[in-house]
């Protein structure tokens, strides 16, 4: 009797689908909202700390310090630096969960589904732009505590200012972070390069009244057009470095550089694998 030869059926390879861009940033943006809003002690850091800067520092330095000709207090004058405080001090939080979600293994699974490397750039970045926007405006509130009561053609301008600075310290920091497995490595470049930007960019004094060399860097700090534009927008009657108009356009192109620093390290970084 003969035998009967018989094939096994052939696997069928399920092909997955590559899910959006736009569908993979938008759940990671969200993942940065809910993860940050459930952290109520980082809520209120991220406000207490630079109001109580703000509020000490002002105060202390009130009496004897003057901007320009006029009766600008020193409380006036750092207010848009301590605005721009808040915003810097929630981009390097948010952007310090890169590192965390990389170490327990988040990140990898991210980079092993079916999704572009740029949605992660875009999701990360806009999470932590949108959360570092909202607290930046949210401090706008405290201007009446100062006699300023912006209209509403201020109030666009310094919301666009603090959108498009929000979105450049973060994506900035998602350029450092990204690279680095620890924390306090991620903590020594932020005391390096972020926090010296913020002291360098006009919140502190103004570029003005600096030394030569150090009114030179300050020009070329990309972060002192951010805040210039929004002390024009509150404070038009304080003399500032530059228009509004080369502000807002240097501020533009930095949002643009450092969001492409950002897809470039992610993916220059495809066949190596995540740490």
């Amino acid at each position: 009797m003969g035998t009967i030869a018989t094939t096994a059926p052939t696997p069928r390879i399920r092909q997955v689908k590559k899910v959006g861009i736009w569908t993979a940033a938008y759940t990671l943006w969200l993942r940065e909202i809910v993860r940050f809003y459930r952290q109520k002690a980082r809520v209120v850091g991220v406000i207490a700390s630079p109001l109580l800067f703000w509020f000490v520092l002002g105060s202390g330095f009130g009496r004897s310090f003057r901007v320009g000709a006029g009766s600008g207090q020193y409380l006036e004058y750092f207010f848009p630096g301590a605005v721009v405080m808040i915003v810097l001090f929630t981009a390097i939080f948010s952007m310090m969960s890169l590192i965390q979600d990389r170490n327990e293994g988040f990140l990898l699974s991210v980079l092993a589904a079916p999704v572009s490397r740029s949605s992660i750039v875009l999701g990360k970045v806009l999470g932590g732009a949108t959360l570092a926007a909202i607290q930046g405006i949210v401090f706008l509130v405290f201007t009446p505590l100062i006699g300023v009561h912006p209209d509403l053609q201020a109030i666009a301008i310094s919301v666009l200012t603090i959108l498009m600075i929000s979105f450049e310290l973060t994506a900035l920091g998602f350029a450092i972070a990204w690279p680095m497995d620890s924390p306090q490595a991620f903590h020594a470049i932020v005391n390096l390069i972020l926090l010296p930007l913020w002291m360098l960019s006009g919140a502190l004094f103004p570029a003005s009244g600096a030394s030569g060399w150090l009114h030179t860097l300050m020009q070329l700090n990309p972060l002192t057009y951010g805040v210039d534009s929004l002390r024009i927008a509150l404070f038009p009657e304080q003399h500032t470095e530059f228009s509004l108009t080369t502000n807002l356009a240097v501020t533009i192109a930095f949002c643009a550089l450092t969001f492409a620093a950002s897809w470039a390290i992610v993916n220059r970084r495809t066949n190596k694998p995540a740490a």
